[in-house]
């Protein structure tokens, strides 16, 4: 019978959320398809030397990291986060093989951090302020006002979010929310909302909801345009599907684990613009400081004088972060980021207390300014020297081979690259201000990479001749050479299964070997699909209803516009009216060159008006509207011709998600 603890039970009933994924990923469910079959092997000799090369010079007995990760500890929670209808969104004691000394199969680096990562449950971090660790990805703080809790951020899901709050109720006593705090517009940090405190109270209680700037906007938009191909690679990027084990995920970098539950949001009532903001929630002061366009485009930092307390947010974790996300993103702005921590260096003058939305707490003012100006110069130095060698010439493969950290900065964990990795943050560097060509005109337009490889075997004479070199390079530990060689044949012969199975081997090895948390779940990742296939189950936007429901109508046609299938569209002139008769919205929508156009207003010599309700039409982007929704629906009315509104809605494709990334 599987444990569920009485706070998750009652989180789960104050959560009254379905099923589903999380925004992180978008939804995407895997299955497993039949494949080349395979289980996960050991470390290779090569492995294991190359994992004990990498640390040499780390003090990896520091004690540090781990007294601060366990101070104040009150409770620990057991057993799983479950959704309505049961499934289980998050196996609190799933990690517990993380004891003891670091396998072969782990970077000891990596092992360490993981380890400090699994102290689960409810810390006091000084009077009046408590952390809610581990119940997701990020954290959950609760800062003591005088009439409730201020509520620093919201995890990813509702049944996470609410879960903590139960938790925290059961050790701390029953107290009302009397603000939330968003420090920025990623979903793991507001998803949770309706978990932690209702739409309904925020407007009878008057709630301060506060945010960064622009929040809505990047909370709301970051993954309607590319959604589905974000949350395919996102997959990879957080090991969703990877077994808990020594040879699987052993963490995601920034925390152990991501929820893939019901997410929504709540509208900020409170906008911060300016750097050094001051406002006062339930009694007590805060300065917010605004610091968009560095590890988020909407963000905000805090302190609390009155505490000597400094919330540094996501531009502060114990680990170096991602300039590029390897799910994908926009690229961020290294040299953005490196000022904020200059200014943060000002706004900490007289800190005795850090706290951020992942990991653990600092204390002493000494150690939060070494903390911040190492996270300062690992980010302008990666910059610094990026830019420097791309005024030599060098193309960013090379670059990513030069650029090494000083001992100063790599030997200090804090800023080790976990989460992000400096080789992959270079070659952010370098698109960030030079795009993704070289200049090699070469690399100009090269084949596609099915055709590239279909060339390459018959040059070397044959998938047969090409396994054989790469068993070689495998055999002696040249991971890189094998997989590079292996890819071409998988893409250029799809039927050579010997092929999947040693490049499966090797980025299995590869994945052993990595630091960072992202690299190790892509290439495992990568292993699993060779072997598996890659996700039978396609996008379900069900879990983010609440989140939609918010999302300005905009965004949804300009997802629209950039899901026309533009061949297919080339000579058609439909031109449509959308009423959104709850909202007061119309648009006039339009196919002109190919290419689907909108605007406010309506067409006389319009096509189809279709008139519907938002709830209805975003059922019906997600993919979850019924006949009842629809045709049975008194709610959505079609005036003008019927045949020609199916035929500009079948111009439109509905992206699956079930893409292989490893194959072709």
């Amino acid at each position: 019978m599987q444990h569920t603890p009485p706070w998750a039970s009652r989180a789960r009933r104050s959560a009254q959320a379905a099923a589903g994924l999380a925004l992180l990923s978008l939804l995407l469910a895997c299955g497993k398809p039949a494949g080349i079959g395979g289980a996960a092997g050991d470390a290779s000799p090569s492995t294991i030397a190359a994992n004990t090369q990498a640390i040499q010079g780390l003090a990896l007995d520091q004690r540090q990291g781990f007294d601060d990760a366990q101070r104040g500890f009150i409770a620990k929670p057991t057993g799983k986060i479950v959704a309505a209808d049961g499934t289980v969104l998050n196996d609190l004691d799933a990690y517990g093989f993380l004891a003891g000394p670091a396998p072969t199969t782990v970077n000891a680096s990596l092992w360490r951090h993981a380890q400090l990562n699994a102290n689960i449950g409810l810390y006091k971090v000084m009077d009046g302020v408590y952390q809610l660790r581990g119940f997701d990805i990020a954290n959950i703080t609760l800062i003591e006002g005088k009439t409730g809790w201020i509520v620093v951020d919201a995890l990813t899901s509702r049944e996470s979010a609410a879960a903590a709050m139960a938790f925290a109720e059961l050790h701390l006593g029953k107290k009302p929310v009397s603000a939330l705090i968003f420090t920025h517009a990623h979903a793991d940090h507001f998803g949770g909302a309706l978990g932690v405190v209702s739409q309904q109270e925020v407007a009878q209680r008057k709630v301060p909801v506060v945010a960064p700037a622009g929040f809505m906007e990047e909370a709301t938009s970051e993954n309607v345009m590319v959604g589905v191909g974000m949350g395919r690679r996102s997959i990879y990027q957080f090991g969703r599907d990877l077994p808990r084990s020594a040879r699987g995920n052993v963490d995601t970098g920034l925390g152990k684990d991501a929820v893939y539950g019901a997410v929504g949001i709540l509208a900020p009532t409170w906008l911060i613009y300016q750097a050094n903001q001051p406002m006062q929630l339930d009694g007590v002061d805060f300065i917010f400081h605004n610091v968009p366009n560095a590890e988020c485009p909407a963000e905000l930092t805090f302190s609390i004088p009155s505490k000597k307390l400094y919330d540094g947010a996501e531009n502060l974790s114990h680990t170096m972060h991602n300039l590029l996300p390897i799910r994908g993103a926009k690229v961020r702005d290294a040299l953005r980021w490196a000022n904020y921590m200059e200014q943060a260096l000002e706004q900490t003058k007289a800190a005795e207390v850090f706290i951020s939305s992942h990991h653990w707490p600092i204390w002493g003012n000494a150690r939060i300014q070494e903390f911040i100006t190492k996270h300062r110069d690992v980010y302008k130095y990666t910059h610094d020297q990026t830019v420097r060698l791309i005024n030599a010439g060098y193309t960013p493969r090379e670059i990513a081979e030069m650029v090494q950290l000083p001992a100063s900065l790599t030997n200090y964990f804090g800023a080790r690259g976990y989460y992000g990795d400096l080789r992959h943050n270079v070659k952010a560097v370098y698109q960030f201000y030079m795009g993704f060509y070289d200049g090699n005109p070469a690399n100009l337009n090269p084949l596609p990479p099915t055709e590239s490889g279909k060339r390459y075997l018959e040059l070397i004479g044959g998938a047969d001749k090409a396994v054989a070199a790469a068993q070689v390079a495998f055999e002696k530990g040249d991971y890189r050479w094998a997989a590079e060689l292996l890819n071409h044949v998988v893409l250029g012969d799809p039927s050579a299964t010997s092929a999947k199975a040693l490049l499966a081997q090797t980025y299995e090895q590869m994945g052993y070997a990595s630091e960072a948390t992202t690299w190790r779940n892509a290439y495992l990742t990568g292993a699993q699909e060779l072997r598996n296939g890659p996700p039978a189950k396609g996008v379900s936007k069900a879990a983010v209803i609440d989140l939609l429901l918010l999302t300005p109508t905009e965004r949804f046609l300009e997802a629209m516009a950039a899901s026309l299938d533009g061949p297919a569209a080339a000579g058609k002139d439909y031109k449509i009216n959308l009423v959104l008769t709850d909202r007061q919205e119309n648009y006039v929508l339009w196919l002109e060159n190919a290419v689907l156009h909108f605007k406010p207003g309506q067409a006389s010599d319009a096509n189809a008006t279709l008139a519907l309700t938002k709830p209805i039409f975003v059922k019906m982007i997600a993919g979850t509207a019924g006949v009842k929704d629809t045709l049975l629906n008194d709610d959505l009315r079609v005036t003008g011709s019927r045949v020609d509104l199916v035929r500009f809605f079948g111009l439109l494709e509905k992206a699956t998600g079930v893409f292989p990334v490893v194959t072709r």
